[in-house]
Parts: structure tokens; sequence; C-alpha cells
């Protein structure tokens, strides 16, 4: 068998082997644990013609084709390092069939300006290499990458940028030769590009040369075993520990569960990197150029002074235009959690400090997660984007930090004990380039965002920032999370597939959480709870009011709520109590005179808070609190809820009822599509609250519609009976609606006031019974 392709070899892509390719990598895809995403701007897949990626892992280099064929359908040419095409002619022709190209081929520019000038996209991995080091700045800030051949370390290659400047003058060349009417030339070049007609050939000659860089970020990344290097070991077990180390790390990436964010950055043209004069020498050499190939041959083959000074621009430009692509490229990478511990890590060891204590690192991961999301030039990742991936970091309960902490620890780089992290000398040694990402992981994730400085300035500033920081501070930031949870949730769940139930809402209300502070500083506060299907729209009135009175007012968002019908359908009643548990938490830091105030579901989660630390609130007003329904059909909930839960684990059906369609009082706030859902977790709410009632041990008043046409009035009367507390109200009020605190109904928020006013002065409390009761007369409750 040949060693080396045909000399004859043809490189044209063939459709169907192409296509059926697509088909397979498609399939494959679905089996493997690796998650692709694709960050794009509009228009930019289409604008591109060459397309540079940064290289971390050998089965990456198949990618980036099959994605800008799902985007756009372009086939797309790539270059390949010859030893694919050494050894296997069946391997050497399907390659060519989809596009490779050898690195080293004779004719690689010229071919591949071909391509281009035909409409194709052009894929290059212009570091020539695996980067395993991820290292690609110099001790002077320079970039550079370690040559395994030289063993040392060189500057990025040139070939893409020749490339581009190659296309360009040519490009320029057509148009120049058109503009003269020179036919003949046309032609010979479109029958030499295989370009029907001069038509075409001049539509991609005014076309710009666009480069588009793009920066493939694997987050995390794993050392232990698995089972793609346990079978090539079990099957050869003379493997150099070179390839044990690659089927380790991208055999974890491909089977377990990495994300692979792959970034375009900002086009760059081509065209740009020429001034005035270079300008006029490629008009000037234009008539002397006959072929794509002469354009390429320039700097060995030149015939007049004219060319010899171009090939000389054109080697100069295409290091400054290298310059450029490659700083795009890295400053395109995607920082997630772990580039930010290593680099807080890498901080303290430089100087010094080889000890940190838990509630220190873990702060101080926080307040860089912070920061970093007020710095827009860089992109982050989904965890330090979403707060619920990255809030629980100050109390070190966060399992992207566990996961690399345990593989810190693996690779011999710091100790985990009881209450500090010890670092290891091994963390600032100079490693094996073959071993590095198993031996030290943290200085691979350091090295990946040094070309953002911005990242070494916010961890310094963090840790120290993690020292004095105040609870006032913190507490903005965690509001913050708040904001932008809601945002997270908004827009995910805004996406064209949800539309179907989305499109059929009417509300319009502000549902984000509120934070308001009433001019003079004020000692007292007040925890406003939305209820099922609102927002916190729904008690922003009341906040209002109450902050005119002089009290600090925070009002929860639910987690489900003010989204979309489909994010309330994926949640929990726990999930809602913890949006709670967090509201309390923040308000906390500013007093610790709290009052909640929770409406309908909100009272229930309210009181179930109030039971569980009796002794962190001043009082709690709770309205409309469901514990007995009007509609006798809530029985039948758990059974429709089983029901839909078996059909979606058995089919790709949502269930026999997910929704409820109703008509809410409050269309401008409500959702209008209730899931079934979120009716089973409130019934679990009910239970959970009704059994902890004997521990509420503070103030509280029970407010009921007495014709509540959605909650029985009689639940009013059950929790009063029930409550632990010696102070208590019942009040009923006399309506024929529901929404009785948002509406003002018999001046219930003026009530409401009234009460937070006698919590806050417990010697101004109303009357009470003997036993400390106040229960109403009929008289009173009208």
């Amino acid at each position: 068998m040949n060693t080396q392709p045909s000399t004859t070899q043809t490189y044209e892509i063939n459709p169907s082997t192409y296509d059926w390719s697509v088909r397979i990598f498609r399939t494959l895809k679905k089996l493997l644990s690796v998650h692709v995403k694709l960050y794009a701007g509009k228009n930019i897949i289409d604008n591109g013609e060459i397309f540079l990626f940064n290289h971390f892992a050998r089965f990456e280099t198949f990618i980036p084709q099959y994605l800008i064929y799902e985007e756009t359908g372009h086939y797309c040419f790539s270059v390949a390092h010859r030893e694919f095409f050494s050894g296997d002619e069946i391997l050497a022709n399907y390659l060519a069939s989809v596009g490779a190209v050898p690195h080293d081929h004779k004719d690689l520019l010229p071919i591949l300006t071909r391509e281009v000038l035909k409409g194709r996209k052009i894929i290059i991995f212009p570091e020539g290499g695996m980067v395993k080091d991820r290292q690609v700045l110099d001790n002077r800030g320079n970039y550079s990458i370690f040559s395994r051949t030289l063993l040392t370390r060189r500057k990025h290659h040139t070939g893409a940028a020749v490339l581009a400047l190659g296309i360009d003058a040519f490009k320029k060349i057509v148009a120049q030769a058109y503009e003269k009417r020179e036919t003949k030339r046309l032609q010979d070049w479109s029958t030499e590009l295989g370009i029907i007609n001069i038509g075409s050939l001049l539509e991609s000659a005014l076309r710009p040369t666009v480069i588009i860089p793009a920066n493939i970020t694997f987050y995390p990344i794993r050392i232990k075993d698995n089972l793609l290097k346990k079978g090539a070991e079990l099957l050869h077990s003379g493997i150099t520990r070179r390839h044990s180390e690659e089927l380790l790390i991208e055999g974890n990436i491909l089977l377990k569960n990495t994300d692979m964010d792959i970034r375009f950055g900002s086009p760059i043209i081509a065209d740009q990197v020429w001034n005035w004069p270079d300008r006029q020498l490629i008009k000037h050499v234009a008539s002397t150029v006959s072929s794509v190939n002469q354009v390429f041959e320039l700097h060995t083959n030149s015939a007049t002074i004219g060319e010899t000074l171009l090939a000389g621009r054109m080697t100069k430009k295409a290091g400054i235009l290298r310059d450029q692509y490659m700083e795009c490229m890295y400053q395109a990478v995607t920082v997630n959690l772990s580039h930010l511990a290593s680099a807080l890590i890498i901080a303290l060891a430089r100087n010094g400090q080889f000890e940190v204590s838990h509630a220190h690192f873990h702060l101080a991961l926080y307040l860089a997660v912070k920061a970093l999301q007020n710095i827009r030039s860089i992109h982050m990742h989904r965890g330090i984007i979403n707060p619920d991936a990255y809030r629980d970091l100050p109390q070190g309960d966060n399992e992207g930090l566990r996961q690399f902490l345990s593989t810190a620890e693996t690779s011999g780089l710091l100790e985990l004990l009881e209450d500090h992290y010890h670092f290891l000398p091994k963390i600032l040694e100079t490693q094996d380039f073959d071993t590095v990402r198993l031996q030290n992981p943290v200085v691979v994730y350091f090295n990946e965002t040094a070309p953002l400085p911005q990242i070494g300035e916010i961890c310094e500033s963090s840790l120290d920032q993690a020292i004095r920081i105040n609870p006032t501070e913190l507490a903005e930031l965690e509001f913050d999370d708040e904001i932008r949870s809601w945002k997270w949730d908004k827009d995910y769940f805004s996406k064209p597939c949800f539309d179907d139930i989305n499109r059929l809402e009417t509300a319009i209300e502000d549902p984000c959480p509120f934070f308001l502070r009433p001019e003079k500083q004020s000692s007292s506060g007040v925890l406003l709870v939305h209820g099922l299907l609102a927002s916190p729209a729904e008690v922003r009135s009341l906040g209002e009011r109450l902050k005119e009175q002089g009290h600090m007012v925070m009002g929860v968002r639910l987690k489900g709520h003010g989204t979309s019908p489909r994010d309330l359908r994926e949640q929990q009643w726990e999930d809602w109590y913890k949006s709670l548990q967090r509201a309390h938490s923040i308000l906390r830091r500013y007093t610790e005179s709290i009052h909640m105030v929770g409406f309908s579901t909100g009272g229930a989660l309210a009181l179930r808070l109030a039971a569980e630390q009796p002794e962190s609130f001043t009082g709690v007003s709770a309205i409309s609190v469901p514990i007995r329904f009007q509609d006798p059909t809530m029985m039948f909930i758990p059974l429709v809820h089983g029901t839909n839960t078996l059909v979606r684990w058995m089919s790709s059906y949502e269930g026999i009822k997910p929704f409820f369609l109703q008509s809410p009082e409050h269309p401008d706030v409500n959702y209008r599509h209730i899931p079934v859902r979120a009716l089973y977790e409130l019934r679990r709410l009910i239970i959970e609250t009704e059994d902890c009632l004997c521990n509420v041990q503070c103030p509280v008043i029970v407010i009921q519609g007495d014709k509540d046409p959605v909650v029985d009035p009689k639940s009013a009367e059950i929790i009063f009976d029930q409550l632990g507390s010696s102070s208590k109200e019942l009040l009923m009020i006399e309506s024929e609606r529901h929404g009785i605190l948002m509406e003002n109904t018999g001046q219930t928020q003026e009530k409401v006031s009234a009460f937070i006013q006698q919590c806050a002065n417990p010697s101004q409390h109303g009357r009470t019974t003997e036993n400390g009761v106040n229960r109403p007369t009929m008289a009173e409750k009208s």
C-alpha cells in the first residue's frame, strides 16, 4: 500500500460523502457527553471566508466543519497534518473528499484560494499543533507557543495571514482587470478556478476577504481514568505516555459531561492592513499576474522590482495580520469558574502565600465572579452568568468548585484541610509539555486566560476585598444575583420553542424583584412574598406604601415566576422556598427587624419560614393563604400530575394535561396557564406548612376574604387555630375576589401596615383575649 497519497490526488469535496459524514457526526454527538455550544453574531458565518481556531484536543479539528454546515449549509475545506494522509490511501482519499488538504501540499494556498472564490469556507488551526499547556504568551507578553519539533518557543505561523492577503490581492487584480475590460484574462481565470462565468468571479472578487478568529474552550478538564484510555491500554500495552495522556484528557472531554464553547470573535478584514502605497503597488503588478499560483510565488519567483517590493510588503503585513487575529482568538476565551479559581491560587502562590482559609478563598472567588460580570468585553461561561450555578460559592457549596478542587488534589497541587487549603510547591514548577494537563491543570487554566490581564487584576483585588467587605456590600451583590437570575430565566424561557404557551400570556407589569429604601435610614425591614402564578408586581403597590412609611422593603421573586409558565412547571415548592430564604438572608444584612407579608402561596411560604426560624421575625401578615380550596377538582391534582409524569417519562409528549388555562383576576400580572405540576407542588407546600404552624411564635395576622372564589375561607380559621403564636389576629374582609391585597379591598394594605407598626412596637399591640389570642367577632369580620 502507498505511504503517500497519489501525486495526482485531487482535492474536491464530494457532496455525498460530506453529507453522510455530517449525519454520522450528528449521531455521534447525541451519544457523547460533550456539549457543544456555538456563539456567533448575526451573519458572521455567512460573511466569513477564513475561520481560525485554537487547538487543544485532536478531535476538535472535526467540529468546526460540522457546525458551519449545520448553521449555513456551507461546505468547508480544512488544512490537516500530512500524517493523516500517509500510510493509508483509503483514509487519504476520504479526507480529500471532505475537503481536507495536507498542510505541506505545494499548492496548498492556491487550492484554498480557488475554494474561497467558489464560495467555500476555509478552516485553519494556525497554532500548527495542540497547545496542551495553553501558554501562548512569553515572559515579555508576546504571543508565542512551544514547538515540540524545535523544543523551544516560537511565534505562530503566518500561513493563514499569507492566504488571506494573497486572496485579497488577487481579488483586487481581478477587479482591476474587469475595470480595464480584460475579458480574456477574466475568462482564463474563471476556467482555471472552476468558476462558471466571469460574473460569478467578479462577484467573489468584490467581496471583502474576511477572517473570523474563533476560540474553543473546554470546561471542565478532568484527569481521572476513563473507558477509552483503559481500552486502548488493554489493546496496546506499549502505549506511549503522550498518547496515554491524550486518551485520558480527550476521553474525559468526550465521555464525561464537558462543555465545549466555540465563540467567534470580531471579523477581521484583510484589506484593512494595506495602506495606500500597498494598494498602488498591487495595481502596479496586476498586469504581470497570470494565475493565482503566481501571487503566492512572489517571494521566491519575483520577475520585477514591483513584485519583489510587493512580496516584502505581504511578508510584513502577514506578521501584523497574524498578531491581530491571534490576539482576537485568545481574547475570545470563554472564562469559567476554574479559570478564576486558578488565577486566585497562582496569585497567592506567587506572592508566597501557600495557605488560605476556606472562607477567604470561597468569598474571593465569589467576588471575582461578580467583578467579572461588570466587564462587558470578556466572555463568560454560563456557570458564572447564571446565579443558580455560583451563588453558593461563599459557603463553598458549589459543584464546579468541588470538581476543580478534587482535580487539583488528585494532581498533587493542593491539600484540602479542615478549614483551609494548602498549596504544594508543585503548583509553580515547570511540567513536561505532554503531561502538563495531568500534572498541573491549574496552570493550564491560568495560562488560558493570561491574554486577558483583567482576570489577574480582578483576582488580586478580590483577595483583598474578601477581607474588608462589609455585610451590606455583600447584600448588594446578592440582590444583584436575584435580578440576574430573573433575567437568565426570562431569556431562556423566551426562546421560540416556548411560544406555544408564551404567545397566549398577557402579563405586562414589571416582574423583577425589587428593593425599596426610604430616604432616611431605617432599621425596619419588610419582606413581601407574592402568590402562585404572579410576580413581585403583585405586591409592588404595598411596597411603595411601606417605603413611604419609612420601611426598607424587598419584593422577592419566587423561582419560576415572572418568566413563563414553562419555567414554573420545572420548579418544586422547595425552589420557591429557597427564593424566600435568600431574600431573607439579604435583608437580614441590613436589619434584624424583619416583618414578612405573604399573599396566598407566598403566605404559606412565609409561615413555613417563620416556623423554621421562630426568633427571626417581628411578625407575619398572611393574606388569603390556601389550606382548603373552593374547587373540588383540586383533589385530583396528584393523579393528573402522576399521569403527566409517567407519560413524559415514557414518551416525548408532555402529558395528558400539562396546563390548565384560566382567566386570572389580574391578567397583567398573573400567568394564564397554570402548570398542573405547580398545583401539585402547592399541595405539597400546604401539607408541609400546616404541619409546622404550631412552631410559629412571632405575632401573626391572618386576613381572608369571606367569599374568596379560590381559597375556602375556612382556611384562615384552620391556620389561626393551629398557630403557636401567643399574639395572633384573624380578620375577615368582605370580598368576592381572591386578590384582596393587590386591590386593597377593605383597606387590606392599611391593616397590614398598621399591624407591621404594632409588631415593631410590641407595647402598642391591640387587645387580646385572656390567653393572648385576639379572635374578632362576626361584626368585626364584616
